[in-house]
């Protein structure tokens, strides 16, 4: 039997345009231990790779120990699509904004993707979502009030304006769905604290560890009568194969959307007095303190708890019985869910 949460409906008005693609092969982060071998004093001792703290996983050439993390605000308009970036990001939140669509924070650290985006402008719970990591934050534009919140985050500000030389604007896209990062001119520019690499966001299970409280093959979150995604679980790859309205979520790589782990954080949201360029009210989601969650892995599903003390802290996921969740290492997918979406698991 599903689990299923009550229907909210969400309203408001978004312009849609048609679009052009873009290409380019993006790298996978290598999910293979490879020995570095070193040798002292005439004894010869085999260390396995680094694992990068926000997958878990080998981290065979060393990057996620000199790189901080780079967070990258993406549109998710249909003319955005197909994005850059997001089938090789290590985390991805999607959150709520005006008019019941939705937009992607990507976190960006154990891979390097030739490009990212589009990116987009800064909404008012994207501070207390990031503070945790450090690192950067690349977007473009925003309300002042949200931008002020951002600066005075612990996070380093690479937005267009600051850091315009690691942006740039594909012709083939119409403004101001055609902005774009390269994460090789932005990671350079860390400063102090920002420069080090992130603490882990997950814990992560042991090979052969069991998950889960029941079969979840598929799991359907419906934000609104304007978005909605869904996964199902892919046993040959071990990973949650997206659907976006109805349709295979694809990344401009050809890739598609397929992280090992899929989060849905129940959050309560506000709508504040501002408006974005549409007249539409901004949608602010409350990410810290604590409520529901519903965390998918190997095709399973363990319906627990968030908490979130302050923006700063990590946010922890437990089971029913109180007890840290331990993910799959790989790829993470955070959604924050209105409480009262639908949402069904089963």
């Amino acid at each position: 039997m599903p689990f299923r949460r009550t229907a909210v409906i969400v309203t408001g008005l978004v312009s849609l345009a048609a679009t052009a693609a873009c290409g380019g092969a993006e790298p996978k982060p290598v999910a293979a231990v490879t020995p570095e071998t070193k040798v002292s004093e005439g004894t010869v001792t085999t260390e396995a790779a680094p694992l990068a703290p926000l997958t878990g996983l080998p981290d065979t050439n060393g990057a996620t120990k000199s790189r901080p993390a780079l967070a990258v605000k993406i549109d998710n308009a249909p003319e955005a699509r197909p994005q850059a970036g997001l089938d090789v990001a290590d985390v991805v939140y999607e959150e709520v904004v005006e008019g019941g669509v939705t937009r992607f924070i990507a976190i960006l650290h154990s891979a390097a993707p030739p490009a990212a985006g589009p990116v987009r402008s800064v909404r008012p719970m994207d501070p207390d979502i990031l503070s945790a990591y450090h690192g950067l934050f690349a977007y473009s534009g925003g309300i002042p009030a949200f931008v002020s919140l951002m600066r005075k985050a612990p996070v380093q500000d690479v937005n267009v304006d600051v850091a315009t030389d690691g942006y740039s604007w594909d012709k083939a896209r119409r403004a101001p769905h055609n902005t774009f990062i390269s994460p090789e001119k932005l990671w350079p520019k860390a400063k102090g604290d920002n420069a080090a690499p992130p603490q882990a966001m997950f814990d992560f299970r042991g090979t052969g560890e069991p998950f889960g409280d029941a079969d979840a093959p598929h799991v359907s979150i419906r934000y609104s009568p304007r978005a909605s995604a869904t996964y199902d679980w892919d046993a040959a790859s071990a990973s949650w194969k997206r659907t976006q309205n109805g349709t295979p979520h694809v990344a401009a790589s050809g890739a598609q959307i397929a992280p090992e782990n899929v989060v849905v954080q129940f959050v309560t949201t506000r709508t504040l007095g501002y408006r974005d360029q549409s007249g539409t009210n901004v949608v602010e989601s409350e990410v810290v303190g604590s409520g529901e969650a519903w965390l998918l892995s190997n095709g399973r599903v363990i319906k627990g708890k968030w908490s979130k003390p302050s923006p700063t802290a990590v946010t922890k996921y437990t089971d029913a019985a109180g007890n840290p969740v331990r993910l799959t290492a790989g790829r993470t997918w955070v959604h924050f869910a209105p409480v009262g979406s639908e949402v069904t698991a089963g």
